[in-house]
């Protein structure tokens, strides 16, 4: 098993802490829930029948018969006919949200929007007609069509109707039925045009409970229906008018507690009582709290975030809705205002079909006695405290482990940097184990690279002595002999022994040249096979001694690397080809591509390399060169070499039936990926 696996596994026995603190807290608000849920129940059943006393005889309203719902107006409304002072006229106040019915006509279209409300005594209606320009009443010509507002009373199965039929804006009154209809001071208003359309503020006397009441707005070429099963197209059938009671509200406040809420709801729940109270908060002000309580502070909020992501999904619950889907709440169950606060819900019916509702905030559910707190502190003491030894032994043991290893390679090095021997070898699997065998490795390759170094210096030297060796006799034999003939042969070997020198130089100069500009070079993504094609066309027309060819694909090889570099090894490969192949002998340059990998070779007709030499001819001043080419430095499979690591590959040679081949192995890349 690796260390890091080791260390991941030893890592997650911290999470056992914050896993059992979560599942306690996590029982603990399902029972405090579930508690919560049993007491407001049997408030919800105390609070019902105190509120069906309240109701008395009043007969609630059949699911799905017609009903108009007028808000509470908390003080009575200027009659100007503009309604600013209508809860829900300005789109950004809260309320009633327009009611509104669309009426065609021949040329346009108008819609009709309208509000009602209640205070005291009487009813108010509000209602705004746009998309059209308001045609008055001619009392000249009384049969020229106009638009008008038609009132519908039923009570008792009498029925009344009441015109509005302003003959221009300003105030109004209702007009009864007929051609000598006389008007009825009860309805007032003011008819105001507004933007795109007109506007009516109507107060009428507040029909009896059992009545019903609706309206019509008609206008030339609407066609409305007057009354009937489906009611007028621009306005409201008759129905009964349903609106808060305030006696049952007055009555309710004095039956929640603060943090809850109660509504009583219609069979088709409509909103008819709705009583809250805030929740009350004694936490003293942030200036006062000390750091540690304000860290509490946070914790706890934090908890509560914790708890309620882990509750089921609560239901929205609109709060100020006029009309509540009792069948859609939970009971018991969390729902969820429109401010994100959640709240414990429960409902109960009362015998006439309404229902009553009863929430609670949850916000002090996590509020928990001292006596549980310490539990949960002390069960986390102690669980620390264990996980706290045990990953106090692994570290110490870990720490045994690194001390021992480093011990071990002080001990493979004196202090003048040699290498006095190898580590012992690691039977761990683990990243310490792996540390170790690289140690390992490193200290051999050290090693190496000490004896490289040695063998580099003698080799250099006995490249060196041989030349040095011809100046010197010829200088001394120059200075014997005064034979013209002798003199210009000494010369002349004293010329090629300085080449020679020269020779030695300039090769140790491009090769370390060349590793330092290694360290600069930019690498990019290229097609190897493009350039090794083209380069090896250059290569037929410049040498016409040898049949140079090429084996592989025209492109379609990435690499990424140096084009520049790669043409510089082709080069000295071809021409260490060229210097082992025959006149008119074969050289082929070949590519292929071998499981993510490039392969680069160059093969040559000639004689095989020595069994011996084929790792370390790619070594410095090793060569197998004889008769004129003697004497040659081996540099250039040294650079060939050099090039290849530097692209993350390698190079070798192999005998191969008629000759050598030269094999460079770098990898593929992608074409989309770049340097």
């Amino acid at each position: 098993m690796t260390l890091k696996r080791q260390l991941f596994i030893a890592s997650l026995l911290m999470l056992l802490i914050p896993w059992a603190g979560l599942q306690f807290v996590l029982e603990l608000d399902q029972a405090l829930r579930n508690q919560a849920a049993r007491q407001l129940q049997g408030q919800a059943e105390r609070v019902a029948g105190l509120a069906a006393e309240q109701l008395g005889d009043s007969t609630a309203i059949n699911a799905g018969a017609p009903v108009i719902y007028a808000n509470l107006l908390s003080r009575t409304p200027n009659l100007d006919g503009y309604g600013d002072d209508w809860p829900g006229y300005d789109e950004e106040e809260t309320g009633q949200q327009w009611q509104s019915t669309q009426q065609l006509t021949d040329s346009n279209a108008a819609e009709v929007s309208w509000q009602a409300a209640v205070n005291h005594s009487h009813l108010y209606l509000l209602v705004r007609v746009s998309g059209r320009a308001a045609e008055f009443f001619n009392p000249g010509n009384p049969d020229r069509p106009h638009d008008q507002i038609q009132l519908y009373f039923i009570d008792d199965n009498q029925a009344t109707r009441r015109f509005i039929r302003p003959q221009a804006p300003g105030a109004i009154n209702a007009i009864e039925p007929g051609d000598e209809g006389s008007t009825d001071y009860r309805i007032s208003g003011f008819w105001q045009a507004v933007s795109n359309g007109y506007q009516a503020e109507l107060r009428i006397p507040r029909p009896a409970p059992s009545a019903r009441f609706g309206f019509q707005v008609t206008w030339p070429g609407a066609e409305a229906k007057a009354t009937g099963e489906e009611g007028p197209i621009a306005g409201h059938a008759p129905a009964k008018l349903v609106t808060r009671m305030p006696s049952l509200e007055n009555r309710l406040a004095t039956m929640i507690a603060p943090g809850q809420g109660a509504w009583v709801l219609e069979p088709d729940g409509w909103v008819i009582a709705r009583q809250q109270k805030s929740s009350e908060s004694d936490e003293p002000e942030f200036d006062s709290l000390s750091p540690l309580q304000i860290l509490e502070r946070i914790s706890l909020n934090g908890l509560r975030a914790l708890v309620r992501f882990y509750q089921p999904d609560p239901t929205l619950l609109d709060d100020e809705a006029t009309r509540i889907e009792a069948g859609a709440l939970p009971s018991p169950g969390l729902v969820r205002h429109r401010d994100g606060d959640p709240h414990m819900l429960v409902k109960q019916p009362l015998d006439d079909g309404r229902v009553l509702v009863l929430e609670e905030s949850l916000d002090q559910l996590l509020a928990l006695s001292g006596s549980t707190l310490g539990s949960v502190i002390a069960r986390s003491v102690l669980l620390i405290i264990g996980l706290m030894l045990v990953l106090l032994g692994y570290a110490s043991w870990l720490s045994w482990r690194i001390t021992r290893l480093q011990r071990a390679v002080s001990a493979t090095i004196d202090d003048d940097g040699r290498v006095l021997g190898s580590l012992p070898p690691a039977r761990a699997k683990d990243e310490l184990g792996d540390l170790s065998r690289q140690f390992s490795h490193m200290v051999d390759r050290l090693q190496g690279y000490t004896d490289y170094l040695e063998s580099f210096s003698r080799r250099l030297s006995h490249e060196l002595k041989t030349p040095v060796a011809v100046v010197r006799s010829s200088l001394d034999n120059l200075s014997h002999t005064s034979d013209p003939a002798g003199r210009a042969s000494y010369i002349e070997r004293a010329r090629s022994a300085t080449d020679r020198l020269s020779q030695i130089l300039q090769g140790m100069s491009e090769a370390a040249r060349l590793e330092q500009s290694l360290d600069h070079a930019e690498k990019e993504t290229f097609d190897l096979a493009d350039v090794v094609a083209q380069t090896t066309l250059a290569y037929q027309q410049l040498d016409p001694d040898h049949r140079i060819v090429y084996s592989g694909p025209t492109n379609s090889c990435s690499c990424l690397g140096s084009p520049e570099l790669l043409v510089q090894l082709l080069d000295k490969l071809v021409d260490n080809a060229r210097d082992f192949t025959p006149d008119q002998g074969r050289i082929e340059v070949r590519l292929r591509r071998n499981q993510g990998q490039l392969e680069l070779s160059v093969f040559n007709e000639g004689s095989s390399l020595p069994d011996n030499l084929t790792s370390d001819i790619f070594s410095p001043f090793v060569s197998v060169r004889t008769g004129k080419q003697e004497g040659h430095l081996g540099q250039g499979l040294l650079i060939v070499r050099l090039i290849a690591e530097h692209h993350g590959g390698e190079v070798m040679a192999t005998n191969e039936s008629g000759g050598v081949r030269f094999t460079v192995v770098v990898p593929a890349t992608s074409p989309r990926q770049g340097s």
